[in-house]
């Protein structure tokens, strides 16, 4: 099939950006949309033109490395997917892809699609761990943790980072991913030691780094590609409320 891609152009963050139209032939419905992207970056270096730089790793969904909007939604139509893992045979021949990095002030653009998500980074060195004493691997019922925090604690766990929770929200927030990783670690015996200033300082450098407050309006939860539950911002605003008092 035959695709025409819009896609997001920028040399540097204080560049001026545009759009450009490309134009990509024999796109196979099995490719995926990252592949159909390297057809397209192929085409544009034998044409001696610049390719398109955008960020990826695994490709299997799980390192959070990829994030772009294509027609308006992170990650692009389907819910709980990646753009790695966003097959072509999700588009029709003749569509048209608006593709575009992540807009917010705290994902400043690096180039095209590329953004900077440090930001993330030192949200978790502010608190995004936990205390633990080496040695031997202790037996795995030391700790007895109940079955319900155990799933819900994974549950928090799957967040990978990719920041669509922040390009999806009106307000840049990222509350869904910092309450993810409060949540993972608040809801375990191992987390316990660093809880209250773990939620104190997660919370003073998100706010540091520029991410806007929760608008409530469940936006991150409908494009997490791990469908990570708002109820984990629920539990992050009690974490913090515990820890202040």
């Amino acid at each position: 099939m035959k695709i025409t891609v819009q896609a997001w152009r920028q040399n540097h963050r204080n560049a001026e950006g545009r759009f450009e139209s490309y134009s990509v032939d024999n796109v196979s419905e099995d490719m995926s949309f990252f592949e159909m992207l390297d057809m397209l970056n192929n085409q544009l270096i034998l044409e001696g033109k610049d390719p398109i730089s955008f960020d990826h790793d695994c490709r299997e969904g799980i390192c959070g490395t990829c994030g772009v909007m294509i027609n308006g939604r992170a990650h692009g139509p389907l819910s709980g997917t990646t753009s790695c893992q966003l097959h072509m045979r999700s588009f029709k021949d003749g569509d048209v892809l608006i593709v575009e990095p992540w807009r917010a002030a705290a994902f400043p653009v690096i180039r095209d699609l590329v953004v900077d998500r440090k930001g993330f980074d030192r949200i978790m060195e502010a608190g995004g761990y936990v205390s633990v004493s080496t040695g031997g691997v202790p037996d795995a019922n030391t700790l007895p943790v109940s079955k319900k925090n155990a799933d819900l604690s994974f549950d928090a766990a799957a967040c990978i980072g990719c920041g669509a929770c922040v390009a999806a929200c009106k307000n840049s927030s990222a509350m869904l991913f910092v309450g993810a990783k409060v949540s993972q670690y608040a809801l375990l015996p191992q987390g316990q030691v660093e809880r209250a200033s773990r939620a104190k300082n997660m919370v003073k450098q998100m706010d540091t780094e520029g991410f806007g407050n929760c608008t409530n309006t469940s936006a991150c939860e409908v494009e997490c590609p791990k469908e990570i539950s708002i109820v984990n911002i629920a539990r992050l605003n009690r974490e913090f409320v515990r820890a202040s008092f």
